[in-house]
């Protein structure tokens, strides 16, 4: 992540191993055109009918042929306030449902990009400013000192401090040390133990995803922290689908490839958004409690194409639903 200070972050651009890259400290000029959006509200192919979970058992009672709540099918968003709000709603439900593992994950350069379109550092810094607004609509001012933000690692901590969490009460902590070999991809672990507070009641984990060892810090900090409490954990931008999709291959990182096994099926997909380009191209799309949309792009908004309830890979999407519909 390019910074404003004179900080050495391991592994963003430092003068004396890497050449250096813009100073821009790009927040969300992302400028999305407002748009009207249209959404199917039956399921196709494999969605089959089920009873949403959510607070009240409201969703059932509202539900239609499909099963799908009609309360619950959310438009894809005209722009990032409209994201945020809706992430904000869904996520809320979540904790009233007692979900403790969430995801959120969608682009930071754009509504319609994809993860790369935007320089790495800058796509990060876009994603810190957009986590302290995400806080500021779910954590309410007497529970900001009893909500931890991680980061990568603590030099970002500094460097937040000093830009998009100035003033604020949230609690600020990182997962991982810099250490000699940081050019290497080497960082010292950080037991998160040790950096959990008795009065902490929620954490939310910043775009764990450059370096391999940072998502096997999160499984800690969920088993250490979060199980067999009351805690609840949020990943904001974890980009996990590389390790869904086997980007990082088990024989190397067979830790890493575990975590499809072992922690991701405790998580709940609160919000989540992923474009595919090209002349199939579309958008997976998931506000929790609602199923999973594919949606078509089309001149006044958004069709949905297809719907089911749980997620499908990216593969399916690309390679079987899109060229169908």
């Amino acid at each position: 992540m390019p910074l404003l200070t004179s900080l050495t972050v391991s592994w963003f651009p430092i003068p004396f191993t890497s050449p250096p890259k813009p100073q821009v400290l790009s927040y969300r000029g992302f400028g999305i055109e407002k748009q009207s959006n249209i959404c199917c509200l039956r399921s196709i192919g494999r969605g089959s009918s089920r009873n949403l979970d959510f607070h009240g058992g409201a969703a059932a009672a509202a539900a239609g042929e499909s099963g799908y709540s009609r309360e619950f099918d959310i438009p894809f968003p005209s722009d990032y306030d409209e994201l945020l709000k809706q992430a904000k709603e869904a996520t809320e439900l979540a904790l009233k449902n007692n979900k403790q593992l969430m995801e959120i994950e969608f682009p930071t350069s754009g509504l319609d990009s994809v993860p790369g379109d935007g320089e790495g550092g800058i796509e990060m810094t876009g994603s810190l400013q957009l986590i302290r607004e995400f806080c500021d609509l779910v954590v309410s001012p007497e529970k900001a000192t009893r909500t931890r933000v991680f980061l990568p690692e603590a030099n970002e901590v500094a460097f937040a401090r000093k830009s998009a969490f100035g003033g604020s009460s949230l609690k600020l902590d990182y997962l991982t040390k810099p250490s000699f070999f940081q050019d290497f991809g080497f960082v010292s672990k950080v037991k998160m133990a040790d950096r959990v507070k008795p009065a902490d009641e929620l954490f939310l984990v910043g775009y764990p995803y450059f370096n391999v060892n940072e998502m096997l810090v999160v499984e800690e900090l969920y088993k250490e922290a979060v199980v067999n409490t009351s805690r609840k954990l949020i990943i904001f931008n974890g980009e996990l689908d590389r390790i869904r999709s086997g980007y990082y291959p088990a024989f190397f990182y067979p830790k890493l490839a575990a975590l499809t096994d072992s922690l991701f099926p405790k998580m709940e997909t609160v919000y989540y958004i992923h474009n595919f380009k090209g002349r199939n191209g579309g958008v997976l799309f998931r506000c929790y409690p609602g199923p999973w949309k594919v949606l078509r792009k089309v001149r006044k908004g958004y069709i949905c194409v297809h719907q089911q309830e749980v997620m499908p890979s990216l593969k399916e999407v690309a390679l079987e639903i899109l060229p169908k519909a």
